[in-house]
C-alpha cells in the first residue's frame, strides 16, 4: 500500500489582476496578510517581484509551461511610528515594478514570504476580504503535487460524475 501524506489543501491560483481589482477602492485600508495560522507583522516588507515564465517536465514526461508573478515579502516588525502597507502603498508598488517590469496581470500569484533567519516558504491566495478596518490577504499552502497523479484523479472525479455515472449512483 502506498500512503501520500495530506495537509489541508486547496487548490486556488489567483491572478495579479484579480488580487489588484479586489484592492482597488479600497487604497486607505490597511493590507493585512495572514499565513501559516498567523498574522504578517507591520512592517512586512515586498523585497522583490518576480515576472517568471516557466517551462517544465513532469514525472510523467508530459511538458508544461505557464506565467507567474511572484512578490516575495519578509515579514518584520513595524519601525516604531510607522503604520502597515495600505492597500494602496501596495498596489503602488507593483505599478512602479510594472513600469520598469512588464508584469503578466493574467499571470498566476505566487507569494514566497518569511522572517528573517526561517526559510521562505510559498503559498498561493486563498482569499482576499475587504473589511471595515483592513483588507486582509490570506495566504493558502502550496502543496507538493505529482501532476500526473493528479490529473488522474481530477479525471476519475469528472468521470464518476457524470451524468450517465450519476444515475448509476457514482456521485
Amino acid at each position: 500500500m502506498t500512503a501520500h501524506a495530506t495537509i489541508p489543501y486547496i487548490e486556488v491560483e489567483s491572478s495579479l489582476a484579480a488580487v489588484l481589482a479586489r484592492l482597488e477602492g479600497h487604497d486607505l485600508l490597511p493590507l493585512a496578510i495572514e499565513y501559516d495560522g498567523r498574522a504578517v507583522q507591520a512592517g512586512y516588507h515586498v523585497t522583490e517581484v518576480k515576472a517568471g515564465s516557466f517551462v517544465t517536465l513532469d514525472c510523467g514526461g508530459n511538458p508544461d509551461a505557464w506565467q507567474e508573478t511572484v512578490l516575495q515579502v519578509e515579514d518584520i516588525p513595524a519601525q516604531q511610528g510607522r503604520a502597515m502597507m495600505t492597500a494602496g502603498k501596495f498596489r503602488s508598488i507593483l505599478a512602479q515594478v510594472d513600469k520598469k517590469v512588464r508584469l503578466d496581470h493574467d499571470a498566476r500569484l505566487t507569494i514566497e514570504i518569511g522572517r528573517p533567519g526561517e526559510a521562505m516558504r510559498v503559498f498561493d491566495i486563498a482569499d482576499l476580504s475587504i473589511q471595515d478596518d483592513r483588507a486582509t490577504l490570506a495566504l493558502g499552502v502550496r502543496a507538493a503535487i505529482c501532476k500526473p497523479r493528479h490529473r488522474a484523479q481530477q479525471a476519475e472525479a469528472a468521470a464518476c460524475c457524470s451524468p450517465s455515472a450519476a444515475s448509476a449512483g457514482c456521485c
